[in-house]
């Protein structure tokens, strides 16, 4: 019981992390953070999918885990870049 309140507290904070990327992109208009939003959306629905039995495919679960995984990597390497340029001046 502990563990699945657990899950629900990590789903809220996925969810608020979400937001304030999609916040970066829309006001600071970073891309980067359209990036960040959709891993943590796809973090959010990949935990709700599990805790609430969606049907969703297996293969389904692996391409939107593939997907999340290449925007976090895209959008660390957009922050990284941005970072660089800023020491460089």
């Amino acid at each position: 019981m502990v563990f699945e309140n657990l899950q629900y507290v990590s789903i809220f904070i996925e969810t608020i992390v979400a937001i304030i990327c999609l916040l970066i992109f829309i006001k600071k208009k970073k891309i980067y953070g359209l990036g960040l939003f959709t891993t943590f959306f796809i973090y959010v629905f990949y935990n709700l999918s599990k805790l609430n039995n969606y049907e969703v495919s297996t293969e389904g679960l692996y391409f939107l885990f593939f997907i999340a995984s290449l925007s976090a990597f895209l959008s660390t390497w957009l922050i990284y870049k941005e970072n660089n340029k800023k020491r460089r001046l």
